[in-house]
């Protein structure tokens, strides 16, 4: 579902809500109108509908939570990253259940300014909403806590027991090559393949092919 608003008053902070629920987009949707310079201006459920109606409204705030279609968190921080690269003054504020270490540094990383869980008091969100708009960051402090959680544990990688087919994986993997050229060069199908760079990322503590490389450096592999 898109729904799309006339242009807002320049003087209001323009929201576009993004969230899989109804009840939840619903229940945002009175509480920040009750401000008078917030106005929601449109409202998705997909990725597809994310970009559509931002590109529609033009909104100075998403409120985007990262789990859209029973997905997991990576189509959310997909759109996240899109939304930014597409449209640069836009703040994007994640709307999200759950705060884990990795996710929310991976948010930042998409773009993100601000990151909340939905336990947060209205005030706030409201808050975050506002400052995000204003270009600053925002984030409550169970996210902010594990922000810093993730970046130390970034840092410093450790090779979580990596064996030495996935040492050999994770050195192609750096190198660029694809699930299907690991195959090739070590004589594995494109699914085993697949399923050692799963682990190597879990070991790591990474959720992205680039962070592995990273990781890959800091451990002397490449």
């Amino acid at each position: 579902m898109i729904d799309l608003a006339p242009d807002a008053r320049q003087d209001t902070v323009t929201v576009v809500l993004v969230d899989d629920h109804a009840v939840v987009r619903q229940g945002l949707r009175v509480i920040l109108e009750r401000e008078s310079d917030l106005r929601v201006v449109g409202e998705a459920t997909t990725a597809e509908e994310a970009l559509a109606v931002v590109r529609h409204t033009d909104p100075s705030v998403v409120v985007l939570d990262l789990k859209l279609s029973a997905q997991n968190d990576a189509e959310g921080l997909s759109v996240c990253a899109e939304l930014t690269r597409a449209h640069p003054q836009l703040g994007v504020l994640v709307f999200s259940t759950f705060a884990d270490d990795h996710l929310v540094l991976d948010a930042v990383r998409a773009g993100a300014r601000g990151y909340v869980v939905k336990d947060v008091d209205t005030s706030a969100l409201i808050h975050a909403i506002r400052d995000v708009h204003n270009g600053d960051s925002a984030f409550d402090s169970r996210s902010a806590a594990a922000m810093v959680r993730g970046l130390k544990t970034r840092d410093d990688p450790e090779d979580g027991h990596l064996t030495e087919r996935e040492r050999e994986v994770l050195s192609l993997l750096a190198h660029g090559n694809s699930n299907k050229d690991i195959g090739k060069q070590l004589f594995i199908s494109e699914a085993t393949a697949k399923f050692h760079v799963g682990n190597i990322l879990r070991k790591l503590g990474v959720s992205r092919r680039a962070e592995a490389v990273y990781a890959a450096s800091k451990l002397g592999v490449i």
